[in-house]
């Protein structure tokens, strides 16, 4: 922590900007289990408010979001400064700075400090900007055409990416849109597929026997739920499900991945700037 202050102070930066914040998933690549609140307790909220794309920290926030990376509590991002200043995580548990200075001061403090400083053209764990998936904006002609699928009338079912790994579920209407977009969060990576359906049996019958699903329900006081299962928890997602007013199964696999749309919020000033 000290190497990395050493190397903000000599570039001349106060705050860094978190990119690409993600929690706990399926897959754990840290030899540690996640703990509750995947290291982030002390510095947001239960909900995480604050942390997100985008969101500028203070040195000393962005700091123990590195310790909470190196000690694979479950958070992981890039922290940034323009085109400045980085500071990466690497799953070999290396830390990467990257600085527009030479930074000849915070390097010898480094070596005083018992760690190898050693000098490398770019992170191997910067962004690549040239394979992003997601190009789309969600903007006003995005948004039209959610309206036009809704005057049907239909309903459908909006995943809310907020963070990777971290989802939030909304079923659209014609009347609720307006209130579902005033909530998102920022930079949110928006996935429209068809509504749920009101016959779980159905949904429940129709699981493969060969593959992960995501299965999502909305439960009896309209709350929705999702859960990664395969064949062998089938009978375990039956009881879990039974009271469930809808539901239905989503693949996993890209190349069996058909939202209706697909889409990433834009900043306030139009400009899509998340990478998903």
């Amino acid at each position: 922590m000290e190497a990395i202050a050493a190397f903000a102070r000599e570039s001349g930066i106060d705050q860094l900007e978190i990119r690409e914040p993600e929690v706990a998933g399926l897959v754990n690549f840290g030899l540690e289990a996640p703990v509750d609140g995947h290291g982030l307790a002390s510095l947001f909220p239960p909900d995480l408010t604050g942390y997100y794309d985008g969101a500028e920290v203070s040195v000393p926030v962005a700091l123990e979001l590195v310790r909470a990376m190196l000690r694979d509590q479950g958070a992981w991002c890039r922290l940034e400064q323009q085109d400045t200043s980085t500071v990466h995580v690497g799953w070999d548990q290396y830390v990467y700075v990257g600085s527009d200075q030479p930074c000849e001061a915070a390097v010898a403090r480094t070596r005083e400090l018992g760690l190898f400083a050693e000098p490398i053209t770019v992170s191997p764990y910067a962004a690549d900007l040239e394979k992003r998936e997601v190009t789309r904006a969600a903007d006003e002609e995005f948004w039209e055409q959610i309206r036009t699928e809704l005057a049907a009338p239909q309903t459908l079912l909006l995943e809310e990416t907020y963070l990777r790994n971290a989802t939030r579920w909304h079923r659209l209407t014609e009347n609720n849109l307006n209130t579902v977009r005033a909530v998102l969060g920022p930079r949110a990576l928006l996935t429209v597929w068809p509504d749920l359906t009101p016959d779980v049996g159905a949904v429940l019958a129709a699981l493969p026997e060969d593959e992960s699903v995501d299965f999502v329900w909305e439960e009896p006081n309209g709350t929705i739920r999702h859960v990664i299962v395969d064949e062998t928890h089938h009978q375990q997602l039956t009881a879990v499900v039974a009271d469930a007013r809808a539901a239905c199964s989503l693949p996993l696999a890209l190349d069996e991945h058909y939202p209706l749309f697909q889409a990433a919020l834009p900043d306030s000033d139009g400009v899509l700037r998340a990478r998903w």
